[in-house]
């Protein structure tokens, strides 16, 4: 399976999610922002980091980058995209998905582990899973927040496009195992067509027990299922 991952200035996680595909035997490849070009891929990450310091916005210069267009192409003609963290807000930012990363509630950055829960294991993304299945990921963001308006928020639940939620260790959802405020303990959403997933817990962090935990690596080998 053919991977790509995108480059940006400020990109932390592009090496992280690097070591993570090539464990699992993805032959990939590293696409720096302003190529124009994209190499044939099944999967185009976008990782985590700080594109261009976060300026403006979280996401907002590097999703005017020129490799977007062509990510762009790729999403809409069904190519599955990956977005982690920063790379969720950039796909926010380029509408690729709906809605908004606000500040932290707490207006602090939040680099720790903690617990999600796998609400929907129907896709691409997330077949290795057991549904209710609890898992930690790692989280380090300052902007994490995520917010929709009502219609697309019953659109998320209705349409079962929320793959993971915020929890505690026994599996509850609520207000006090949500990290950063965001709406419904949202962890992560898809797309309609469930072929772009945007996260903000970091996956490509928990592939190896020896330094953190494995709960990560189901992601990736639902990809290669």
């Amino acid at each position: 399976m053919n991977s790509s991952v995108i480059v940006f200035p400020g990109s932390n996680c592009d090496r992280d999610i690097a070591v993570a595909l090539e464990k699992l035997q993805f032959k990939n490849t590293m696409v720096w922002h302003k190529d124009t070009n994209l190499p044939k891929s099944d999967l185009i990450v976008i990782p985590g980091g700080f594109s261009y310091g976060d300026y403006l916005r979280s996401g907002a210069i590097a999703a005017k980058s020129n490799i977007l267009n062509e990510v762009i192409k790729a999403a809409n003609g069904g190519c599955l995209v990956l977005g982690i963290c920063n790379g969720f807000q950039i796909l926010t930012e380029t509408g690729l998905l709906k809605g908004v990363l606000l500040r932290n509630k707490d207006l602090k950055f939040i680099g720790k582990d903690v617990c999600v829960k796998a609400i929907n294991t129907d896709n691409k993304f997330c077949n290795k899973y057991k549904k209710d299945e609890i898992l930690k990921f790692n989280i380090a963001h300052n902007e994490g927040n995520y917010f929709t308006n009502p219609d697309h928020l019953k659109e998320l639940e209705d349409k079962n496009l929320i793959p993971f939620k915020y929890c505690d260790e026994k599996g509850n959802i609520n207000g006090e195992n949500n990290p950063n405020g965001s709406i419904n303990n949202i962890a992560s959403i898809f797309n309609d067509k469930k072929n772009i997933l945007g996260m903000m817990p970091h996956p490509e962090r928990m592939v190896d027990k020896t330094i953190s935990n494995n709960n990560g690596i189901n992601l990736f080998i639902s990809l290669l299922n």
